[in-house]
């Protein structure tokens, strides 16, 4: 969340944030609420010092054995008092009404993001790789898919529902080795550490990377009371580790990574990417979280966007690198870069990742500090895909297709899936 000094200091500045983002949020009851508080808060602040005014007055009557009249005002504050315990309770639930409202405000953005109404915006900054030419039709990476038997779409309908999908044989076996190459790969050259995080967690733990409460349709959630929520990503969990811990500067910067199962429900996206896996309900990825201090956190940043960029690299997988817009930007973001890479099938490039800076939004939805000299203040935190697995796994197809319908592998993945190349099973 945002501060709220910036709320009441400088909302103007919090207008002017919502009008780049071309979001639709009113700040007009958070103002309503916030008058009130203020209002309220003025009241509370001179009864109190009446109160206490009347509490040195009684000790002055007592000291100075007046005891009857000190008695006499000890019974006329009672009713004072009663009045002021019940305005002490309605300014803390203002308090509270004001805050869940702050809630719903995106984070601020870095003055270099890009401004503009959507992904048309967004401006690139880094272009790799060439895109190969074929001299054979390309196919699509369910077509190749289906007819080599590595993918089976229909079933996964039928046992669960659309934007699920079963692999197999070889296919399986990619998805794998992709897997454990990104871990490995990040864990030994890019200095991560590798976790094992819960895949359910509580309403606290979405609450402090921000889905909740704004995107609590995108998610999926158990029966249970209170519920748990299937994670949309582990970066809910990694980041979340910290939360409501005052961490040494000496624990920072913390590097964490974890393949994780992903779940969303994409309920604001119908009709987008219906077919094959770019968009699916469940699906796999190595996720990179970062916990840092203020002064490095954009430093941070572009190193881990490297970090997503080594694996691309690794793979030989044409790719661009924009910044993303203030009208294409997530929610929690402060910054994002989206690594996109190259599909022949669609002749453009697509998201595979996304490395963003959080600034102290998600630290202080969770309060998440570290000790330094002295004092505390909020840490900055960082996450980004490294990367979507699945969608690597389409590109891979794409990219490495032949005439024949069968798909080289890219030959870092060779000492991970044990083959060099998937054909149609005879």
């Amino acid at each position: 969340m945002i501060d709220v000094r910036l709320i009441r200091e400088n909302i103007e500045l919090v207008e002017e944030n919502l009008r780049k983002r071309r979001s639709n949020i009113s700040l007009n009851k958070l103002k309503e609420l916030e008058d009130k508080r203020l209002k309220l808060l003025k009241e509370v602040e001179q009864d109190r010092a009446k109160r206490n005014d009347s509490s040195k007055k009684i000790g002055e009557l007592m000291k100075a054995q007046k005891k009857d009249e000190a008695e006499k005002l000890k019974e006329e504050m009672k009713l004072f008092v009663e009045s002021l315990n019940k305005k002490e309770e309605a300014l803390s639930e203002l308090e509270e009404a004001v805050n869940y409202e702050i809630l719903f405000l995106p984070n601020m953005l870095s003055e270099d993001v890009p401004d503009g109404d959507d992904e048309s915006a967004n401006r690139e900054i880094i272009k790799w790789g060439t895109p190969r030419t074929f001299n054979f039709e390309v196919k699509d990476h369910v077509d190749l898919a289906t007819e080599l038997g590595i993918l089976d779409i229909e079933r996964a309908v039928r046992m669960s529902k659309t934007r699920f999908s079963l692999m197999r044989g070889k296919g399986a076996a990619l998805e794998r080795a992709l897997i454990n190459f990104m871990l490995k790969k990040q864990t030994t050259e890019n200095g991560y550490t590798e976790f094992i995080p819960p895949m359910l967690v509580n309403a606290n733990a979405m609450r402090g990377t921000g889905q909740l409460p704004k995107f609590e349709e995108d998610l999926f959630k158990t029966t249970d009371d209170p519920s748990l929520y299937l994670i949309p990503t582990a970066e809910v969990p990694l980041t979340n580790m910290y939360r409501e811990e005052i961490l040494n500067e000496s624990d920072l910067p913390v590097y964490a990574t974890a393949y994780t199962p992903c779940f969303r429900s994409e309920a604001g996206s119908y009709g987008r990417d219906l077919r094959g896996l770019i968009r699916q309900h469940q699906f796999d990825k190595v996720e990179l979280v970062k916990i840092c201090t203020a002064d490095t956190s954009q430093m941070e940043h572009d190193k881990m966007l490297k970090d997503a960029e080594s694996i691309l690299q690794a793979l030989e997988l044409p790719y661009r690198v924009v910044i993303l817009s203030s009208g294409d930007i997530g929610n929690a973001a402060y910054k994002t870069y989206d690594l996109e890479v190259w599909l022949p099938s669609q002749n453009t490039y697509r998201e595979i990742s996304s490395v963003s800076n959080c600034w102290d939004y998600q630290a202080r939805r969770m309060q998440t500090r570290v000790r330094r000299g002295g004092k505390t203040e909020l840490v900055h935190t960082l996450n980004g895909s490294g990367i979507a697995v699945g969608r690597a796994w389409i590109a891979i197809l794409e990219n490495y297709q032949e005439e024949d319908g069968s798909i080289i592998v890219p030959e870092v993945l060779r000492p991970f899936t044990g083959f060099d190349k998937i054909e149609k099973v005879k």
